[in-house]
């Protein structure tokens, strides 16, 4: 076997790969002897049928396994004997395509390389960390958006109408072609209006009635209803309304925090206290990563592979284009062409992504099992009713896998610089955060 170089320009390369007559006989001999002792033909016994018949019989189907496994094997030596890593599947192609049994196989091989990434002292990075306490003012906010949630109702005016977002207590009855029908008919139901909790149409027919009055609300069950025997069919509810009541924020005390899980008001408070100072970290650290990845790229400077700069540029003129145009669902439009501004930002995501993993790699970093399962089932909630689908899914789906990891990955790898770096704290104010997320949200 011979392997010949033809290209070496920047990280391209190209190879010739000739695999002789007599090595793909000697595979295919090899393949055939160890099968016989298994084989039975007519005429003979189990591993005593004669090499040329077996030849005869099976090698032409066995010189394809030969060729592949050659081609396979040339290829695996010259990436360890290299050291070469491709940025891509390489692209391989028989160039002796007029080639007959006896004919030696010739191969071109080509690929870009990953570049070689230089060393980085991540000790040397100087970071800020901003910190944000939760104050008395955020708490007592985030507690009266509690309170709304938890809101209640109280009797309206007597003669007032109802409003939407009001709850009308009433007693109905349901009737389809003039009978009533099982689960139609209720008393005493507290009913807000606007919560779409009823069938479509019911609740906007209640707006304006008022306490005592009785009235008919005509609907029709969407065609996919559960009941099938109602699916479809118009029906008639007489609703007779017994109170029209207001919602009304509920009170912040003790039996509040109770509803919430605390022991009382107090804890409650500290709960809210910790949930936004973890809020605020998350923050945060969001600032603190684009910082250190903005560093990273002023620093580290080495040549991309164009192919891999090009499919990002591609997917970021795509997707953004996709956000512009959200009407647009499908992806048979035309070809979006990538920006300058594109193939820019295409060349720090690539740049970033090749040095985290090499970083990662270098510090022995990986995703558990454990957390992939956790990112499985947390991306499963999203279609409740078919996790386990969605997780049976994602076991036998390579790439899926893939974009569940990545970004496991990349913060575990940024954790890691975190902790090497100098990182100095300061201590900001709520509003000092907020404008420096928005300010990523700009770039």
């Amino acid at each position: 076997m011979q392997v010949t170089e033809t290209l070496n320009e920047g990280l391209k390369r190209g190879y010739a790969i000739t695999v002789t007559a007599a090595e793909l006989d000697e595979k295919v001999n090899e393949k055939l002897a160890e099968a016989q002792p298994e084989i039975e033909m007519k005429g003979f016994r189990k591993g005593r049928v004669p090499m040329a018949l077996l030849k005869k019989q099976f090698g032409q189907r066995l010189m394809g396994e030969a060729m592949q496994e050659s081609i396979d094997g040339a290829m695996s030596k010259h990436f360890e004997d290299s050291g070469d890593r491709p940025a891509l599947q390489p692209q391989v192609k028989m160039t002796n395509e007029d080639w007959k049994e006896g004919d030696d196989v010739e191969v071109e091989m080509s690929y870009e390389a990953l570049p070689a990434i230089p060393e980085v002292d991540l000790k040397a990075l100087s970071l800020e960390k901003m910190v944000v306490k939760a104050d008395d003012a955020a708490v007592d906010e985030a507690l009266g958006n509690l309170a709304e949630t938890a809101q209640d109702f109280k009797a309206r005016r007597k003669g007032s109408k109802a409003k939407d977002g009001d709850q009308v207590v009433m007693d109905f009855v349901g009737r389809v072609d003039g009978e009533a029908f099982e689960g139609g008919s209720a008393e005493d139901y507290p009913l807000a209006l606007g919560s779409n909790s009823f069938i479509p149409g019911f609740e906007e027919q209640l707006v304006g009635a008022k306490a005592g009055e009785e009235k008919e609300v005509t609907v029709t069950f969407p065609e996919e209803y559960q009941a099938e025997h109602l699916a479809g069919k118009e029906a008639v509810f007489t609703c007779t309304v017994k109170e029209v009541k207001e919602p009304v924020a509920a009170e912040i005390d003790d039996e509040l925090a109770k509803k919430f899980g605390a022991e009382d008001l107090d804890a409650l408070k500290g709960q809210i206290r910790e949930r936004l100072e973890a809020e605020y970290a998350g923050a945060a650290r969001q600032v603190m990563k684009r910082a250190l990845l903005d560093r990273l790229d002023e620093v580290v400077s080495f040549d991309l592979p164009p192919s891999l700069v090009e499919t990002e540029a591609k997917q970021i003129a795509h997707q953004l284009w996709h956000d512009e145009n959200p009407d647009v669902e499908g992806h048979d439009h035309g070809e979006i062409e990538p920006s300058d501004d594109h193939n820019k930002l295409a060349e720090r995501r690539v740049r970033l992504g090749l040095l985290l993993a090499e970083l990662g790699q270098k510090a022995e970093i990986e995703v558990s099992d454990a957390e992939m399962t956790q990112a499985i089932m947390n991306q499963a909630r999203q279609y409740p009713g078919q996790e386990r689908q969605f997780f049976e899914f994602v076991q036998q789906n390579q790439q899926m896998q893939q974009q569940l990891r990545a970004p496991i990955f990349e913060d575990k790898v940024v954790d890691y610089a975190f902790e090497l770096a100098d990182v100095a704290e300061k201590e900001v104010g709520k509003d000092d955060l907020q404008k420096a997320v928005e300010a990523l949200e700009d770039e």
